[in-house]
């Protein structure tokens, strides 16, 4: 079967907040911009690892979770209308006679266009998932590898395994809204920060949450439901903990994929761009955000949101020098204000 070949002007690899805000910037040019993830909804790293916690450091907001930003730059890019193709990866890559970029994705999506952007952060993420036996007979019902929404173990009985960051501070959210929180560590030390191993064992002592050392050695439940879980303490003792669900934080792989068969320069699973440009080593290909790297890199949101106003003007400067650029501010710039639908009607 012949997939019919979509054309756009960009194809954003990624819909991280770095990703979605480059749809703004190369929005404001003029730019239509088709976006590739292999998640099941835009927002990257922010909605898979925090939705729910708060994020300190994106200027004019003192505090906002994950999952409220992402939501904002949906709203922000949507004027311009971009195109998201989603549970699919960017697999193959193939220059074109006139020069263009054609990538087909995991389903068969193929979309041409003369810019591709790597917005792609540390990668695609992929749980380690523990060696329990009876593990997949439980998946995707009561074991969860990441929290959406917290509600959802409103008076329910949690054991989170793991001794990692993100282990220590579910354990913590989770106490004061489920009907019992028991942190499962094959060891007696954390790996996650000290000071939040401290706040957990403060609430371990007041009897907020419970915390076993050792490892699960059974799983009990009916029709992929748990009802309970063998833990076998370091000391050799087995106890049997009540159990809705199972989160399992004992880590992520990362993993580039394809892209890093692409031909970029890449350091360590980054990959190696023109500040100035943020272009790869390849013509008209960028590469954005957490993916990228450059002497002096800071792995910010913000340092994104940057590198994402600079690659937008160098690539429309790249795919299409004949044409002129919008320029100025968005406060005076009557085409940009046009664009955005906030102009004078």
């Amino acid at each position: 079967m012949t997939h019919k070949v979509i054309a756009t002007d960009m194809i954003i690899i990624g819909t991280g907040p770095v990703g979605l805000f480059a749809v703004f910037e190369a929005g404001l040019l003029g730019l239509k911009c088709h976006l590739i993830d292999n998640l099941d909804r835009p927002g990257g790293q922010c909605i898979e690892l925090y939705p729910e916690k708060p994020i300190y450091d994106i200027p004019s907001r003192p505090t906002v979770t994950g999952e409220e930003l992402v939501a904002d730059l949906m709203t922000q890019a949507s004027p311009f209308d971009p195109t998201f193709h989603l549970s699919q990866q960017a697999e193959a890559l193939e220059r074109q006679p006139n020069g263009h970029w054609r990538v087909t994705t995991t389903l068969g999506t193929v979309i041409e266009a003369p810019i591709i952007v790597v917005a792609v952060g540390a990668g695609s993420f992929v749980p380690k998932k523990p060696p329990f036996k009876k593990l997949p007979d439980f998946e995707e019902k009561s074991v969860d590898y990441a929290v959406h929404k917290m509600e959802k173990y409103r008076d329910k009985r949690l054991v989170i395994v793991g001794g990692g960051d993100s282990a220590l501070d579910w354990a913590i959210n989770l106490a004061p809204i489920a009907a019992r929180v028991t942190l499962v560590h094959r060891r007696a030390e954390f790996r996650g920060a000290h000071d939040t191993a401290q706040q957990l064992l403060a609430l371990a002592g007041k009897g907020d949450l419970d915390v076993l050392y050792g490892n699960v050695t059974d799983m009990s439940g009916d029709n992929g439901q748990l009802s309970q879980l063998e833990v076998t303490t370091l000391d050799g003792d087995v106890k049997q903990v009540d159990c809705d669900y199972m989160l399992p934080f004992m880590g992520l792989k990362v993993k580039l994929g394809p892209i890093a068969q692409w031909g970029l320069n890449l350091d360590r699973k980054h990959v190696q761009v023109k500040p100035e440009t943020f272009e790869t080593t390849q013509e008209g290909i960028y590469a954005i955000g957490d993916v990228c790297t450059y002497p002096g890199k800071i792995k910010l949101i913000l340092t994104g949101f940057y590198e994402a106003a600079v690659m937008a003007r160098s690539a429309f400067k790249y795919a299409f020098p004949d044409r002129k650029m919008a320029g100025g501010y968005t406060t005076t710039n009557s085409v940009i204000q046009e664009r955005l639908g906030v102009g004078d009607k």
